[in-house]
């Protein structure tokens, strides 16, 4: 499997006027500009995903509807609390291999430090390898078979300043 881990664009920050409850933190305007470069050069990379997974809050739900959008996938889009920070891995994982049909390029939107985690988990077994995606990063990992601990291979981290020059 090509697993494709998205952090969400930049948003609101924290605790800003209005915003006090952060699952409800929107991506910014320059976020949103952002996400749209991403998304293409998604699209110039050739990544079309059989499916996209999401967390629910705001900004994650932005961007994964943006790319889903540029990259004609709307009706690939799916949900799932599993990439809320702090839910647990094994669930995701579950989650992950309970797809069907079973895709064979999958997205995954969501927040740090929760994605950087899961990476680290995937290619050295653990949680704890330093590895750090800035907002609006993309990495791809391939993937033998999903489970918890040394799974996967890092192919790429791209940051969205190295994606931007793509398009």
């Amino acid at each position: 499997m090509n697993l494709y881990i998205l952090r969400h664009g930049i948003a609101v920050e924290h605790g800003a006027p209005g915003f006090k409850n952060d699952d409800r933190r929107p991506l910014t305007p320059k976020g949103e500009r952002k996400v749209w470069i991403v998304a293409e050069a998604m699209v110039k990379m050739a990544i079309a995903p059989d499916k996209i997974l999401s967390s629910p809050l705001v900004r994650a739900k932005q961007t994964a509807e943006i790319v889903a959008e540029a990259l004609g996938l709307t009706k690939h889009l799916r949900f799932t609390d599993t990439l809320i920070s702090g839910a647990a891995f094994e669930k995701l994982i579950h989650f992950v291999k309970a797809l069907r049909p079973v895709p064979e390029h999958l997205l995954l939107v969501g927040h740090e430090p929760h994605l950087s985690e899961f990476i680290s988990l995937l290619v050295a077994g653990e949680a704890g390898t330093a590895i750090r995606m800035k907002k609006g990063g993309l990495a791809k990992l391939t993937v033998e078979k999903p489970r918890p601990g040394r799974c996967a291979t890092l192919e790429w981290l791209l940051t969205p300043a190295q994606m931007a020059i793509m398009v």
